[in-house]
């Protein structure tokens, strides 16, 4: 079995671990959009490789942050990097322009993080 971080790390590693899982996946995703030569199939097996290695990163995020953080907030936060992360993908890396309505929906997002973190009462 593998032992658990100290209790500061179970807050800090996950986040740190989904940020780089996803430039993973949005490289496993999107990257071979700049090969337009090369067949599906190829495309397919270099995503599918590239994105084994995302899930080594991913799982332990969510294992490790499962506890001092809530399901619901993992999922907001990785939805947060993930878009975040596909922003500087997009500019640099496909030459597209970020809009308005990008911005629009990354208010969404942020207000998404604003209500997910906000105390419940039971």
């Amino acid at each position: 079995m593998i032992p658990l971080p100290a209790p500061w790390m179970a807050w800090v590693l996950p986040p740190v671990l989904l940020v780089c899982s996803n430039v993973l996946m949005i490289y496993a995703w999107y990257w071979h959009l700049k090969k337009p030569d090369w067949p599906l199939w190829l495309a397919i097996v270099a995503s599918w490789g590239i994105a084994f290695f995302e899930y080594c990163l991913a799982v332990p995020a969510n294992r490790i942050g499962f506890g001092p953080y809530t399901a619901q907030q993992l999922k907001v936060m990785q939805e947060v990097i993930t878009m975040t992360v596909f922003a500087g993908f997009a500019v640099w890396m496909l030459g597209e322009k970020l809009t308005w309505n990008y911005a629009a929906a990354a208010v969404c997002l942020v207000a998404a993080v604003v209500f997910i973190f906000l105390p419940v009462q039971k």
